[in-house]
């Protein structure tokens, strides 16, 4: 059973004080090897890197069909795809100039450009809801915030200020819930060692259902923390000089998306022999997570959009964890593009 599992381990936690601290580390880090894959290499096609938020699995199964399918290509882009994983700031390959476009989550975005000044902009979001959230067995019968008082939540040390942030907006005393500390691993809730644990509903309710658990869960967003999540990310001088590439970007990778979500089981299966392979994940896992995310994706004004009912949730939401967000941080200009 995978124990880590999500980028936020490692990327939103102890490396991203010293990332902080430090401009210099900050473009350094997620420097090492990654699998790219690359559209094509023609003379008439611009080139543009993107890094993604974690590896291959099906989080980014709109870009890798919009690579096969070559739509990136009919923008004029030739593009470089570039895996993350655990060692990844998809903000550093930004700001070292490795990547013109990265998948973030928006607390870091705005706490880099709050604390060093970064020169980051987000310019649209594949997450309308953050699929973070309180996993649970069934017959704990939590299906709310308030349903975890006096129970223990295991939360990973980097989401202690989000959960507390929960806690706050539904008028629950932060004593009544016991917080312990949580490794990505949900094998303490399968031994009834705790009662909920904090973690990504698109894909650890599989893995409970896997192990022969019956598993329930809620999202944060539901109740209150509303925030976005694989924020499309770019740094001002490239909004400023590549937005022809940019919504050409935006263009295709929507149409991948919607194309994998015409036929949900289809691209799951066709790419567990080339993005998937060697990620020990099952078909029935990625299939699982590809309509589990498909709601938290699409949204009637298409996908990526953001306007401004949902920046103005995000900016409240991150102020509640003490991060003064403000609305110049997002810009919407490119999306009308699409």
């Amino acid at each position: 059973m995978e124990k880590i599992t999500r980028r936020t381990f490692i990327k939103r936690g102890g490396m991203m004080a010293g990332m902080l601290a430090s401009p210099v580390l900050l473009t350094q880090i997620g420097c090492k090897d990654e699998k790219t894959k690359r559209t094509s290499s023609p003379s008439n096609l611009t080139k543009l890197t993107m890094q993604a938020a974690w590896v291959n699995d099906a989080e980014f199964l709109g870009y890798f069909v919009a690579i096969e399918k070559k739509l990136y290509e009919k923008e004029g882009i030739d593009l470089t795809y570039l895996s993350g994983g655990p060692e990844v700031i998809p903000e550093a390959s930004l700001l070292s100039g490795k990547a013109d476009i990265a998948l973030t989550t928006p607390d870091t975005t705005i706490n880099l450009i709050l604390k060093d000044k970064a020169p980051l902009k987000i310019i649209g979001t594949q997450y309308q809801k953050n699929p973070l959230g309180i996993v649970s067995l069934k017959e704990s019968g939590i299906r709310k915030p308030a349903d975890l008082i006096g129970k223990t939540l295991a939360v990973p040390p980097v989401n202690v200020l989000s959960v507390k942030a929960l806690l706050r907006i539904n008028n629950i005393k932060e004593g009544s819930v016991k917080i312990v500390p949580y490794q990505y691993d949900p094998t303490p809730l399968l031994k009834k060692q705790v009662d909920a644990t904090v973690d990504f509903t698109t894909n650890v309710p599989y893995a409970i259902k896997l192990a022969g658990g019956e598993p329930e869960s809620f999202l944060m967003y539901d109740f209150g923390f509303t925030i976005y999540n694989d924020t499309i990310v770019v740094t001002e001088k490239t909004l400023k000089n590549k937005k022809g590439e940019l919504v050409g970007w935006l263009k295709a990778s929507r149409k991948g998306w919607e194309e994998n979500f015409r036929f949900i089981e289809k691209y799951p299966k066709k790419f567990m022999k080339t993005y998937f392979k060697g990620t020990g994940r099952t078909l029935a896992n990625e299939i699982f997570f590809n309509k589990a995310q498909r709601s938290l994706i699409e949204t009637p004004e298409g996908i990526f959009n953001m306007n401004a009912k949902g920046i103005s949730a995000n900016i409240r939401a991150l102020r509640s964890i003490g991060l003064n967000a403000r609305e110049e941080m997002f810009t919407t200009e490119l999306l009308g593009k699409i």
